[in-house]
């Protein structure tokens, strides 16, 4: 159901414990080559030839060591080293002067060297083995780094990293210029948080972790940096319904968005809520959109409205005073129409203490206003709130850009936690969510959401979640929880959507017919 990822420090940390406790560190480098062993071989079981490109440190240590172990299962192995192979030491020094006695081949690091090697084995089954940089790199490769990276990139051959791929920064899974893309990636001690978010994704492959027998190390006095959570989650909060249940007790959901030319957004929120299992949805929009809802689906009560005056305006507050939650901001637009509907029903929801899920344009309005977050709501009830940027809208929060945004989504996250005071959601590749918590207000828990995929990179797609969210708020789930479920299952159904019709070409209605499938495992 979930796992805890690990800053580099917690997993030094950790490391350190193992060695005091008394095992040591060749020990660790020894079972973290035979983990690297078996994952090449269950990878690329008819491998014969391998080559290694290590550096001075431990990363460069287990790397040698596997070269070691490789050699004896009878694979043909040449090791680059990257500096000058005498001035290893430690661990690092041991582990490369065994390899020397097993016969490993080791010769040092240059392009030449390395297209030679290539060319000599084009038509062997070869595979590269990154050992060059481990979680301690941070910045931009360099020199015979940034080289190694290049070829090993371009070679067309398969590739494992050690650890980490180099130049993958473990703590924000940021790259600064280039990083190895590894075919897989075999991890050590404890998951990095890096390998999961950010670039991570796109550079690490197949994870593969081995703890060295660290397990009761990992039981120390720092807890995960964050956790890791899938659909499994869903199956212990989400229990199933009473056979007298009736629709009031499923909750009403109130969409409030569609400026004219926006409508389909604030129509995706409202069907994913329906598809989520609220048991009445209604929707304010334009007067325009109204026919095109209730064609589309009539089960969702539609109120077209141009201003909060008149009969108009007397039922929106009825809706809102109904409403078990409230979504503002699918397709709201930023006109003086987008700012009437977002002022009004803020107003109202803040003085009936309703739960909220802010999106899209609800953001955007809010981040040009100084005073939003100060004057909206106490804090006690923006508790109840669930916000849901993109790095765009996360950097429009903040006030900076979406580089940088990107650069530490984890930086990020935490921020926009602690200007808003909700609970948060940074979406895009392992979404990162953090948590409105009274007894840790300097630091809030992080959770990242493994489940998802490419094929979500459409317009729409956090529309639908949006949705979702405020269907399991409805519901009864706490808004905290409610994401944390919303956020999985709108991965997993995605995921069941692309194993039905492929990534690309997935639209966000696509996923709409997976989502009950999903939301009901309890049920079957």
């Amino acid at each position: 159901m979930s796992l805890p990822l690990y800053t580099a420090s917690q997993v030094r940390a950790i490391d350190q414990r193992l060695i005091a406790a008394g095992t040591p560190g060749i020990t660790l480098m020894q079972r973290a080559g035979e983990a690297a062993l078996r994952a090449l071989r269950q990878r690329w079981p008819q491998t014969t030839h391998v080559i290694v490109v290590c550096g001075k440190g431990n990363n460069g240590g287990d790397g040698h060591v596997l070269a070691g172990l490789l050699l004896q299962t009878g694979a043909k192995v040449h090791v680059l080293q990257i500096g000058d192979i005498g001035s290893l030491s430690g661990d690092a020094r041991t582990a490369a002067d065994k390899a020397a006695t097993l016969g490993v081949a080791t010769t040092p690091y240059s392009p030449d060297q390395l297209a030679s090697l290539l060319a000599l084995n084009s038509e062997a089954r070869l595979v590269i083995v990154d050992a060059m940089l481990g979680t301690g790199f941070h910045g931009t490769l360099q020199g015979d780094f940034a080289d190694a990276v290049e070829q090993i990139n371009n070679s067309g051959r398969p590739v494992l990293a050690i650890d980490i791929p180099s130049g993958l920064h473990a703590d924000t899974g940021h790259v600064a210029g280039d990083a190895v893309s590894a075919d897989a990636t075999v991890t050590f001690i404890a998951r990095k948080r890096g390998l999961y978010t950010g670039d991570g994704p796109d550079y690490v492959g197949d994870v593969v972790f081995d703890d060295c027998g660290a397990a009761s190390a990992t039981a120390g006095p720092e807890r995960p940096a964050v956790r890791a959570i899938d659909a499994e989650l869903l199956t212990a909060v989400l229990k199933p319904r009473l056979r007298s249940a009736h629709k009031g007790h499923a909750g009403s959901v109130l969409v409030i968005g569609g400026d004219a030319g926006f409508g389909g957004a604030a129509m995706m929120a409202a069907e994913a809520a329906a598809r989520s299992g609220a048991g009445t949805i209604s929707l304010l929009t334009r007067p325009v959109h109204v026919s095109a809802m209730l064609a589309r689906r009539p089960e969702i009560m539609v109120c077209g409205m141009d201003d909060w005056q008149g009969d108009a305006g007397a039922l929106a507050r009825q809706l809102v005073e109904k409403a078990s939650v409230l979504v503002i901001g699918p397709g709201l637009g930023q006109s003086a129409w987008s700012r009437h509907m977002l002022q009004n029903s803020m107003m109202w929801a803040t003085t009936l203490e309703k739960p909220l899920v802010l999106d899209a344009d609800a953001l955007n309005l809010a981040a040009q206003d100084d005073k939003f977050w100060a004057e909206s709501a106490v804090l006690a009830l923006r508790r109840q709130w669930v916000i849901t940027p993109h790095p765009g809208e996360a950097a429009r929060l903040l006030a900076t850009t979406t580089a940088q945004v990107q650069c530490d989504r984890f930086a990020a996250i935490v921020q926009l936690q602690a200007l808003t005071g909700t609970q948060c959601l940074l979406k895009g590749a392992g979404s990162l969510l953090a948590f409105a918590c009274a007894d840790d207000a300097d630091r809030p828990p992080l959770d990242l959401c493994t489940e998802g995929n490419p094929g979500m990179a459409s317009g729409g797609m956090g529309d639908i979640l949006t949705g979702v969210i405020a269907a399991l708020i409805a519901q009864g789930l706490s808004s905290a929880d409610a994401l944390r479920c919303a956020v999985c299952a709108h991965g997993e159904a995605a995921d069941q959507a692309v194993a039905s019709l492929g990534e690309r070409g997935l639209l966000a209605t696509d996923v709409l017919s997976f989502l009950p499938n999903v939301l009901n495992t309890n049920d079957k």
